[in-house]
């Protein structure tokens, strides 16, 4: 198969699909891998540890959306990368169309067979492709709150662990999974006092046992978030439902009544967002006003930790990407149940239940399109 990397071009995103050694373990298998040049830059990969690895490079974003036969990406594409795809493309990467109706709308208008990362789902629920973007995130959100809690950046001027004889911040996380252990662990970490809010309780049974000393769990219901907000300097929201879009648990009601210059960050922002008031915003203007607490809602977080998220991607990714090419779509998606749940689009068909649920369309079972 011939497998094309394009650079990301999303709003200071510094990563790339591939690795060096992801692109040497393609080769061994018999496949073609085609590095836009310039890609791996911003991850600190240069195009000679590429070609070392036995790549080959072309010079445009076009010329490797137009030679491939799978196209590997980080980030879904954006308007401008719409019309490069192709009839019958295989496009593996994250997607959640969800949150993004005028891309599902391009994917079933050109045929793209799209295989998402965030809905790859193991029989027990894991998501082993967004895991690994979901630590990143969630350990990165509360440097960033902690940032934002400073008074030149708006804040209210509260030190995470405060000091002797002061008291500490207090940090409400919203969803127990991955990203939400992961901010909840670094918060408390900085010493802020964290509390975790979950609606399953064997997560937070196990949040408990692990953690009994460091972070309070609380089952989540609205008045109990509205409650726990009301005294909160900081909030992180990374409540996920697969492929679907988020529901909101902070109302714009819910942030008028915190303290003045509280913070908000929003994880989920890349499936719609879990607070009312949330819409994206880019690394180079990442946050705003609502009432008097300062949102930040950045869509690709992990994106300015490139070098980091990119090997990391690559270990999980790195599985799939070799059935893909080794056996053709149909028949991966066919031995792996857990890759089957990825399939978005196909032949002008939508086959995602969450995603057709969230534009009113109707879709198909996945099984139907391997059959």
């Amino acid at each position: 198969m011939i497998i094309g990397v394009p650079k990301e071009i999303k709003n200071n995103e510094y990563r790339v699909a591939l690795t060096p050694q992801g692109v040497d373990a393609l080769l061994k298998h018999g496949h073609t891998v085609y590095i836009e040049t310039g890609a791996g830059i911003g991850s600190s990969i240069s195009d000679d540890k590429y070609l070392s690895a036995g790549a080959e490079l072309l010079p445009t974003a076009e010329d490797v959306w137009s030679t491939a036969e799978m196209i590997m990406k980080v980030k879904e594409p954006i308007e401008s990368e719409y019309e490069l795809m192709k009839d019958g493309q295989v496009l593996f990467t994250y997607l959640h169309l969800a949150a993004d109706r005028p891309l599902t709308d391009k994917l079933l208008e050109k045929n793209v067979t799209s295989i998402a990362y965030e809905t790859v789902q193991t029989e027990k629920g894991g998501l082993p492709l967004l895991s690994p973007m979901s630590e990143v995130a969630g350990r990165l959100s509360a440097q960033v709150a902690a940032n934002l809690l400073m008074k030149s950046e708006g804040g209210r001027g509260i030190l995470m662990g405060g000091t002797a004889g002061t008291a500490r911040a207090k940090t409400v996380v919203l969803g127990g999974g991955t990203a939400g252990y992961e901010a909840a662990k670094v918060a408390a970490g900085m010493g802020s006092r964290v509390t975790v809010f979950d609606i399953n309780i064997e997560r937070l049974m196990y949040l408990e046992d692990v953690n009994r000393d460091e972070i309070d769990t609380a089952y989540s219901t609205p008045l109990a978030v509205a409650e726990a907000l009301r005294d909160a300097d900081v909030v992180i929201g990374s409540v996920l439902i697969p492929g679907a879009r988020t529901p909101h648990l902070v109302t714009n009601e819910m942030v008028a009544n915190m303290k003045p210059g509280s913070v908000l960050v929003d994880i989920a922002i890349d499936q719609g967002g879990c607070f009312e008031d949330s819409h994206p915003t880019t690394h180079t203007n990442p946050t705003f006003k609502v009432h008097n607490s300062t949102f930040y809602c950045v869509a690709n977080m992990p994106g300015v930790m490139p070098h980091t998220s990119t090997y990391a991607l690559t270990n999980a990714t790195m599985r799939y990407a070799l059935l893909l090419a080794d056996k053709g779509w149909k028949e991966a998606l066919g031995a792996r149940p857990d890759l089957l749940h990825g399939l978005m689009t196909y032949d002008g068909a939508l086959y995602c239940e969450n995603v057709a649920s969230a534009f009113g369309q109707d879709f198909k079972r996945p099984q139907e399109a391997i059959a």
